[in-house]
């Protein structure tokens, strides 16, 4: 695909699949809906541009009252960089001397912080901001349940905390989680108690955006999925269907018995992710056909089960998936389709893409 083909005003359903599509109209209302609900609540907004990894739309963010983005690889920090982006979190431990180089070489440029749960990283963005020779903001990251990333005691904190304001080449900004809940709030007042300023409290999560107002202590959300919605916000009841804004295009290349369609997508186009403890199965749904599923994949296939639908898609056919993990699905493809009411505005390269350091 090309960029001279979006000025021809193409139909939508003239470019071939498969392909992601995104629909603007619903960006931009997602968009919209978030900056103001941070707004009325006075939480700062800082999505997460992991979702959609295109500048024009990190660029957008930030014009409607973004306090800058969050990215979880310098890659992608490097990219938005150098589309003008200029407040960035890396919400990622960075580890060694060459993440350090790359660091220092964006501190220079813009203003960056970042994340660190243990002394290491901690060595590593204290001597990026030695060799930027300006200091750069830490947010020391604990563990809110997720059993992922995070000191894990308010113990283990404070220490860390102590390390960062006795480092050269780094400032203490405050505290990261993800995702916020309510142990969140505990965590936060016992930092506070022991006498810790905290100028940030950064929660992340769209599924539980709504509600990031109710965890107290909170000052900043990090949210990324909620400019496209996907699958499995809208089975946590965070989205709507009419929310979700990128749908991949599918063809049906064949129908091997009645009760069994393969379409030209497979994991390679999908992603093999499933929705996690979720009662929907499947890789996707089938807007048109929603007791259809998309029981297996390959590479470039995919196998839908038709037993349970009455209606069934015909050879030839074209259908919208809905994908489970909308994050992966960007992350596979090195263009999406930009459009607005069924016709291509461009065809956007995803220029952050495929960056995994």
């Amino acid at each position: 695909m090309s960029e001279a083909l979006a000025q021809e005003r193409q139909a939508v359903t003239e470019i071939d699949t498969p392909v992601p599509v995104i629909d603007l109209d619903i960006v931009e209302r997602n968009l919209v809906r978030m900056q103001g609900y941070a707004d009325r609540h006075g939480l700062a907004l800082r999505p997460h541009i992991k979702t959609h990894k295109l500048p024009r739309l990190a660029l957008r963010q930030v014009e409607l009252g973004a306090v800058g983005i969050t990215c979880q690889k310098l890659g992608e920090a490097e990219v938005m960089a150098d589309a003008g982006l200029d407040d960035i979190l890396i919400s990622y431990p960075l580890i060694g001397r060459e993440k350090a180089r790359r660091l220092a070489a964006l501190a220079r440029r813009i203003t960056m912080r970042a994340a660190i749960d243990n002394p290491l990283a901690l060595e590593t963005v204290a001597l990026a901001g030695r060799e930027a020779g300006r200091p750069i903001g830490v947010l020391v990251e604990f563990d809110s349940g997720m059993h992922r990333t995070g000191v894990t005691s308010v113990e283990a904190a404070l220490a860390l905390i102590a390390q960062v304001k006795a480092a050269d080449g780094l400032g203490f900004d405050g505290l990261m989680t993800y995702p916020s809940s309510a142990a969140t709030t505990d965590f936060v007042r016992a930092v506070r108690d022991a006498g810790i300023d905290l100028p940030i409290v950064s929660g992340g999560g769209t599924p539980g955006a709504a509600h990031a107002h109710e965890i107290a202590g909170v000052t900043e959300m990090r949210v990324g999925t909620y400019i496209y919605n996907d699958r499995t916000l809208v089975e946590v009841g965070a989205a709507t269907l009419d929310d979700c804004a990128l749908h991949v295009h599918a063809t049906v290349v064949s129908r091997p018995t009645e009760d069994r369609a393969i379409l030209d997508c497979g994991s390679k186009t999908l992603s093999s992710d499933l929705i996690p403890r979720g009662v929907s199965a499947g890789y996707g749904l089938l807007l048109d056909y929603p007791d259809a599923l998309i029981d297996r994949l390959s590479e470039e296939h995919g196998m839908v089960d038709l037993s349970r639908s009455a209606k069934k898609p015909a050879l030839g056919e074209r259908l919208r998936v809905l994908p489970n993990h909308v994050c992966v699905v960007t992350n596979l493809h090195d263009e999406v389709v930009a459009s607005r009411g069924g016709m291509v505005e461009g065809i956007w390269p995803v220029v952050a893409r495929g960056l995994t350091r």
